[in-house]
């Protein structure tokens, strides 16, 4: 990996620098949240770039669920071109694949038939886009969520029954994305700890936008905080 950024990531002072010549490239896969919906700034990809000084691709689509980006790295040509030449790869995708829906409603249990699936689903996009980066050295990180429903205020509105159905279901989803991560060797990023704090129990309404499911900028600028700490240690000398 060419990036200077093992020094650059340190340096506040290059937050702003323009994309290095070197041609280091970030690409994001996954759903509305590493897209931008309903932000209006610049979403955590782009901003992830800026201290890496690198370019940065967002693949990223709203509504994706994990059968989606799978079929995505296997079929658009353009996106597996941009995942060859990546030095570092996003991956947040999953929350679509238990979305909220009137038939479930707030039982948790109805929705945990679906975690498998998603599980493999993210496994194998992961075996893709190391098979795709084979060659070169390159970091993929995997991201989970601070909730898969709305968050803060905007789940408390809907209830308790809501708020304890989004816990546990955001707890299951971010534990079989850590596994994937974990089983793969992949880099994660835990943003319950990033939004809510080490022991999730913050109000991450301020990092929200006005739907109460994603993030505003502030939510973005902190997503990318979290993201550039997790590349920076994936980038440092291991000692020993």
């Amino acid at each position: 990996m060419a990036f200077a950024a093992a020094a650059a990531l340190a340096c506040p002072a290059c937050a702003g620098a323009s994309p290095a010549a070197n041609g280091d490239s970030i690409v994001a896969l996954g759903d509305s949240v590493p897209y931008g919906t309903n932000c209006h700034c610049t979403p955590y990809p782009e901003l992830t770039a800026k201290p890496l000084q690198a370019t940065a691709a967002n693949d990223a689509v709203p509504g994706y669920r994990t059968t989606n980006v799978r079929r995505q790295i296997l079929s658009d040509t353009a996106v597996v071109d941009r995942l060859r030449g990546a030095d570092v790869v996003e991956i947040e995708v999953g929350a679509n694949d238990v979305a909220y829906s009137s038939q479930c409603g707030t039982s948790v249990g109805c929705y945990t038939p679906r975690l498998p699936a998603m599980e493999r689903n993210l496994a194998a996009i992961v075996r893709r886009v190391r098979r795709l980066t084979n060659g070169h050295k390159r970091v993929i990180v995997l991201l989970d969520y601070w909730s898969v429903w709305l968050g803060g205020k905007y789940a408390t509105e809907k209830g308790q029954a809501y708020v304890n159905a989004a816990s546990e279901l955001t707890a299951r989803v971010d534990a079989a994305i850590k596994t994937v991560a974990a089983d793969s060797g992949s880099a994660y990023v835990d943003l319950r700890a990033a939004f809510k704090g080490p022991t999730y129990l913050y109000d991450e309404t301020h990092y929200l936008s006005s739907d109460g499911d994603h993030p505003n900028a502030a939510g973005h600028e902190q997503i990318a905080k979290a993201t550039v700490t997790v590349v920076e240690s994936q980038l440092k000398p291991k000692s020993g």
